[in-house]
């Protein structure tokens, strides 16, 4: 019988079998990104061609890599995460100076198994964060968003109730966390967590606090659509948000976020520009098998639609849960969500966006943006001067109505008889 790792030659000797690389689970055959496979697979000027047709150009150009501090390099590589950067520029104006803003997003998967003690998970999430916002911090971040219900595993596929013991008021434990690092690093921070409404009832949200880059809490803002999808079973857990479509005026720019399955809805994205934001953030927790294919492209048509800037983060990794569950779907029980697959990335109101971060390590993604290019997309396209928004509201209002008739006209040939 052959060893491991030999295999026998006609002569009878025996030679050493190549051992094949392990590939890393939620990697594209080896690859972190979609990008990092075409830029390994095909010639400098078919790549650069690709990545043209894929990613657009901004004011021309493609986008400028950002040179990094070393010491958020020296963090990336200790701590295994993807480090990007990129530069959004807009055209330069004779009225406005540049108002240009560097913005951050994290994406991590849990730190320890789901059957540990909760404190310990939190503890553990906290500290596998921290690395991340440092780097960001010492790369001159001025705004940071953290992945939707950063400080606990997704576990709203299972339907058991103790998860709920992740959920904390607006100032608990995560928040405070935050604000020490939001005052140190003079940086705003969107941190999406589960909360807990105190004042009504104990009440459970999906909830966005924005804090300060003082670390004052600006406001929150509670998710606004619950999907009702495969083993998506939030509504277990909380219902749809009561906040409306809140901008939040930060010293560094008009911000809003948008949760997760809000980004499935165009109006939803509108409400925000309509209300003024200039970055929309969309924190996420999302499976390869149900939505990679719509990842890159709604974000992407929200910023250019509404003329902002998008930040679109995901969670990454398999979490593996104690108890199966099943979601009425047809399908065998099963323990886990799914490959939550990263590729966090931001699109501009130009149509040009980044490569997106790895699909199975954490990461920190950075982007310089100026905020310009906002109104430049305005004045060129148009979009808010030729809408229709009083045919939109008229027919929004008959379709809110028991008797809603839909106004079809109908081939008067069909109704004929031979």
């Amino acid at each position: 019988m052959e060893a491991a790792g030999e295999r026998s030659l006609e002569n009878g000797e025996v030679a050493e079998k190549k051992e094949e690389p392990s590939i890393k689970e939620g990697s594209i055959h080896g690859f972190e990104s979609l990008h990092r496979l075409l830029e390994a697979s095909l010639s400098p000027q078919l790549f650069q061609e690709a990545s043209r047709m894929l990613l657009g150009l901004n004011c021309g150009c493609p986008l400028e890599l950002i040179a990094l501090p070393e010491f958020s390099a020296s963090l990336s590589e200790k701590h295994d995460f993807d480090l990007q950067a990129f530069c959004f520029r807009a055209d330069k104006e004779t009225l406005r100076e540049p108002r240009v803003v560097r913005v951050g997003l994290i994406q991590n998967s849990i730190a320890l198994p789901t059957d540990a003690p909760f404190s310990e998970q939190k503890t553990a999430i906290m500290q596998k964060v921290k690395p991340m916002i440092d780097a960001a911090g010492a790369s001159g971040v001025n705004v940071l968003c953290l992945q939707e219900a950063w400080m606990m595993p997704f576990a709203f596929c299972t339907r058991e109730k103790r998860w709920c013991e992740f959920a904390e008021p607006i100032d608990g434990e995560s928040t405070q966390f935050l604000q020490d690092l939001a005052r140190k690093y003079n940086m705003v921070i969107i941190s999406p967590i589960l909360e807990r409404d105190l004042k009504h009832g104990e009440t459970i949200w999906n909830t966005a606090i924005v804090i300060g880059n003082h670390g004052n809490i600006i406001g929150k803002h509670r998710k606004n659509h619950i999907p009702r999808v495969g083993d998506f079973n939030e509504s277990t857990y909380y219902m749809e948000g009561n906040t409306g479509h809140p901008v939040f005026e930060t010293a560094y720019g008009k911000i809003a976020v948008n949760i997760c399955y809000g980004r499935h809805h165009p109006l939803n994205w509108m409400a925000f520009g309509l209300n003024g934001a200039e970055i929309v953030f969309n924190p996420s927790a999302t499976v390869g098998e149900l939505s990679e294919p719509m990842w890159p492209i709604e974000a992407r048509n929200a910023a250019i639609a509404n003329s902002f800037f998008v930040g679109s983060i995901n969670r990454v990794g398999t979490e593996v849960f104690p108890n199966p569950f099943t979601s009425g779907d047809g399908k065998p029980q099963h323990s886990d969500f799914g490959h939550f697959y990263g590729s966090s990335h931001f699109s501009a109101p130009d149509a040009s966006c980044t490569p997106s971060l790895s699909r199975y390590r954490d990461g920190l993604m950075i982007a310089d943006m100026d905020l310009n290019l906002c109104r430049q997309l305005k004045d060129k396209w148009c979009f808010r001067m030729t809408a229709r928004y009083e045919l939109y509201s008229e027919l929004l209002d008959r379709y809110q109505n028991p008797d809603f008739i839909p106004h079809v006209i109908v081939d008067p040939l069909m109704q004929k008889r031979p």
